[in-house]
């Protein structure tokens, strides 16, 4: 077992550079089996739910080649199973990505329920209805964590209505769309970055698919799908956390390798906070140089306030000045981490969905733990702005989703190192 350590206190100044998007690639690594060809992904962020998807995919037959630490080569034309129960799949949330793919390669499927995070009912019913309406019929009378999926020859296009935004659903069906007889249709889709992404990729690999990044989305299926290139965009939410410890620690950091435009709702209430901004064409400047002031925050779907977010930016607005309020409209459970974050002398009153918080003039520092992948984060970034030392444990769940994070805080000039826990 391992924890950080990390003595706070130390402004971040200078470069940081973005690694690719971790909800992109644990979508677009499920979507390269759809295609009976060799996929080249680029810009892959070097995290562990990547790392759970290759070992899946390789015991399914594919066979899966890093070339370097960022580049992964998938060669799908071996994949002959449609079973995937193993532990790997369990790890990670976005494991039900290959329901989607492996419906759409064999017209059947038998997937472990995923893992990942937990911080709440993450229901998977939007996925299923759609999956029914393309023409699948699904077992889950047997083992109660895994579900069975299967259509009698190939799945056929349809309209489905999703009741909620659902990203999850909007990519797992856009994924066995693609290759499904006739058209389908997906209204109120989700628009997240990530949704536009994986369209991008399977248009890569020869589908067609139009209006992705909007709630319309029009898909019309092909026979087969061939391999290709492609480049994952940069992580927006790894972006907005490197952002958040500039602006906690009083720093003056350059977040560069991101998409401007996918950090809006971030650098607006960074700058009602009182932090100066400047964007350029794939960076973001972020300078912190006074006490920043309180500011309320609804989490939404996209292009709103991301709820990957709402951990980071509680830590910050901790110590604002003044009376913050968080909504989160997401997760009804998302709060579990704030026991761990009151260690730091945050005060903080949870009302249902709704966090109240008061800013303090200071944190001292504690010993916590990670509660899930954000919640991680948000830990960190309390750590940084505490006076003292802090130690992290659970950092397995920040290593599921941010790739050598404490390298580079070293480099922004945090006092931040991986120890054992017995050491």
């Amino acid at each position: 077992m391992e924890c950080f350590e990390i003595n706070g206190q130390k402004k971040l100044k200078g470069v940081v550079s973005i690694s690719g998007a971790k909800n992109a690639a644990v979508a677009i690594i499920p979507a390269a089996i759809v295609a009976n060809g060799v996929s080249v992904i680029e810009n892959l962020p070097a995290i562990e739910d990547v790392t759970s998807l290759m070992q899946t995919l390789d015991l399914l037959g594919a066979k899966c080649t890093m070339t370097d630490e960022s580049t992964l080569i998938i060669d799908a034309r071996k994949v002959n199973s449609c079973v995937a129960t193993d532990e790997s799949v369990r790890k990670i949330r976005a494991s039900y990505y290959l329901m989607g793919a492996l419906l759409g390669r064999f017209g059947r499927a038998e997937v472990a329920l995923p893992g990942g995070c937990n911080f709440g009912e993450r229901p998977i019913d939007q996925h299923l209805k759609g999956f029914r309406m393309m023409g699948a019929k699904i077992d889950t009378t047997g083992d109660d964590r895994i579900i069975k999926l299967e259509v009698n020859g190939r799945l056929h296009g349809a309209n489905i209505y999703l009741d909620v935004a659902s990203v999850g659903a909007t990519i797992n069906i856009m994924i066995a769309a693609a290759t499904a007889s006739g058209r389908t249709v997906i209204e109120n889709a989700a628009k997240e970055p990530h949704i536009v992404d994986t369209a991008n990729f399977l248009n890569m690999l020869g589908a067609n698919i139009k209006g992705a990044g909007t709630d319309v989305i029009r898909i019309n299926g092909m026979d087969r799908l061939h391999g290709g290139e492609y480049t994952i965009i940069p992580d927006q939410i790894e972006a907005g956390t490197y952002m958040i410890c500039g602006a906690i620690t009083g720093g003056d950091i350059t977040v560069k390798n991101l998409i401007p435009k996918h950090m809006d709702s971030l650098t607006a209430k960074l700058e009602e906070m009182g932090c100066r901004v400047i964007e350029g064409d794939d960076y973001i400047r972020i300078i912190s140089d006074s006490r920043l002031c309180a500011t309320n925050i609804k989490t939404m779907v996209y292009p709103g306030f991301p709820t990957d977010l709402q951990p980071q930016i509680t830590a910050l607005l901790a110590v604002a000045d003044g009376t913050s309020v968080v909504v989160e409209n997401v997760w009804e459970n998302r709060y579990q981490y704030i026991d761990e974050l009151k260690k730091f002398g945050v005060c903080v009153e949870i009302r249902g969905r709704e966090a109240v918080i008061k800013g303090v003039s200071g944190l001292k520092g504690a010993d916590v733990s990670a509660t899930d992948l954000r919640a991680g984060a948000a830990m960190i970034i309390a750590a940084l702005a505490a006076e003292g030392r802090s130690t992290i444990d659970n950092i397995r769940f920040i290593d599921r989703g941010y790739a050598n994070i404490e390298e580079k805080l070293r480099f922004l000039g945090a006092d931040i190192k991986r120890v054992s826990k017995n050491s």
